[in-house]
């Protein structure tokens, strides 16, 4: 697989052709070492998440995707869990929105891939891992994010990822992975059990955000999310209105994180 087929700059000249550890496990979001032991046959039983983790940085096929779980002594996904494939088609979507912060979610609210731009205004997820790649775990239990909130903005906000999260789960009832991250946020949020308890429901849909970016300063963005007909998949698009204070800051951030990942 060549870099430009996964969104990547080619970094000039490669001793063979194909991704480089250091990529792949960037577009996974695992670590160097682990995809280096992976290769050598020194990590055994790799987690369902890192196999689908690799399958989707790898951009396989469905059939290919089912090979590697099976490969890895795993079941493939059944029909009764949350999707997490990629389709060709986003994977495109994606890499022509260059210049725009663009992730993308399962419908549990797991990070499956953010490109350059994204990063550099909500911060690298590349270093995040099992359920700090989850918006619901990080707005209840973990660091939350860049996002800035009023106190009635954020009660809205948790009701949505509450009610959003209480709708995927009566779609996909026998998730395993679901009910375990019910559990666990229950176990470490008051306010979520609280809002699960009382039967919220709801989705979680576009929103006006201001990002309190480090070195930008705050800038005020429209977060839309799209949802991918099929495949039950969140597309979250942040932009600006044109010729606006807020699209130079925009603009500035993407420069600020093109820089740090070259340097």
């Amino acid at each position: 697989m060549s870099p430009a087929a996964a969104g990547l700059p080619a970094g000039g000249p490669r001793r063979a052709a194909g991704l480089r550890r250091e990529e792949l496990a960037l577009l996974a979001g695992i670590s160097v070492d682990y995809v280096t032991r992976l290769e050598q046959g020194r990590a055994a039983n790799p987690s369902p998440q890192v196999v689908e983790a690799l399958a989707r940085a790898l951009r396989l096929p469905p059939e290919e995707r089912a090979y590697l779980f099976r490969e890895a002594g795993l079941a493939p996904p059944g029909p009764g869990t949350v999707p997490a494939y990629i389709t060709p088609s986003v994977h495109r979507l994606l890499d022509r929105l260059t210049g725009t912060p663009v992730a993308v979610y399962d419908a549990a609210w797991n990070l499956l891939l953010a490109n350059p731009p994204y990063a550099a205004l909500m911060g690298d997820p590349s270093g995040w891992r099992g359920l700090e790649r989850n918006s619901v775990w990080r707005a209840f239990a973990g660091p939350g994010s860049r996002a800035r909130f009023t106190p009635e903005e954020r009660r809205l906000f948790e009701e949505s990822l509450v009610g959003d999260l209480r709708e995927t789960v009566s779609r996909y009832p026998a998730d395993p992975g679901l009910r375990r991250l019910v559990a666990e946020l229950r176990a470490r949020s008051g306010r979520f059990a609280t809002l699960w308890d009382a039967g919220v429901v709801g989705r979680h849909l576009a929103a006006r955000k201001t990002i309190d970016h480090p070195e930008a300063g705050p800038v005020t963005l429209d977060c839309d999310v799209l949802g991918v007909a099929g495949s039950d998949l969140r597309i979250m698009v942040y932009s600006a209105e044109p010729d606006t204070p807020d699209a130079d800051r925009l603009a500035l951030i993407s420069v600020l994180g093109i820089q740090s990942l070259t340097e």
